[in-house]
């Protein structure tokens, strides 16, 4: 009797379980037409410092050149962004339009640093760069890699023992973004037309050698 009990009690709970919600898949493909440089972000919206940590958290599953892991992480939430703001330069290729507008400018940031040069370090930057803003994508944020900056004044601002090499603009962006298809003969430079930023991207017909 008590075999015949425990079944009916187990017939009556899977009956009244509700089906599991299989969650839409995020391919690496939507992420990567996600993950676009933004230059412009709504400032209403403040980045968290647990959302700062999931994106440098990749850091720890990511390859390393010969796994030296070289590179270490500041965060910079909207608390501090005015300590880096100053020190930064956007939309290189579009000089006239002063990037980014005034009110559009990101709060967060993550500043990438090391103590050490060579092309290990890049090779672990690039990984980490790119590692960074697809896990941004993925929590719904964007974000875009900042080359240029003034690396003595970052230093001096946030008080940093250690050479900062790149920083990553993290936030909610506003801007309509677009992949434009180019033969490899074509200018690669990004343009706005009538409130759209362009980025042309080479063809894979063109990528592939032989």
């Amino acid at each position: 009797m008590a075999d015949n009990y425990l079944g009916k009690k187990m017939e009556d709970y899977m009956a009244t379980r509700q089906p599991s919600v299989t969650k839409k898949s995020i391919t690496l493909d939507k992420l990567l037409r996600k993950n676009r440089s933004h230059r412009g972000y709504d400032s209403s919206y403040e980045v968290r410092g647990d959302q700062l940590r999931r994106i440098i958290e990749v850091n720890t599953k990511t390859p390393s050149a010969m796994n030296q892991q070289v590179l270490r992480f500041r965060p910079v939430l909207k608390d501090e962004a005015h300590k880096v703001l100053p020190h930064i330069r956007l939309g290189g290729a579009l000089p006239e339009l002063k990037l980014p507008l005034a009110g559009e400018e990101p709060n967060a940031f993550v500043v990438v640093c090391s103590d050490v040069t060579g092309r290990y370090v890049d090779i672990d930057l690039g990984i980490s760069a790119q590692s960074m803003l697809l896990k941004a994508a993925e929590i719904g944020l964007n974000g875009i890699c900042i080359a240029a900056f003034n690396r003595e004044a970052v230093k001096e601002a946030l008080q940093l023992n250690i050479e900062p090499v790149l920083i990553i603009a993290i936030g909610r962006g506003k801007e309509k973004i677009e992949l434009v298809e180019i033969s490899a003969d074509e200018s690669h430079t990004y343009y706005r037309r009538d409130g759209v930023h362009y980025v042309p991207k080479v063809r894979l017909d063109d990528l592939i050698i032989g």
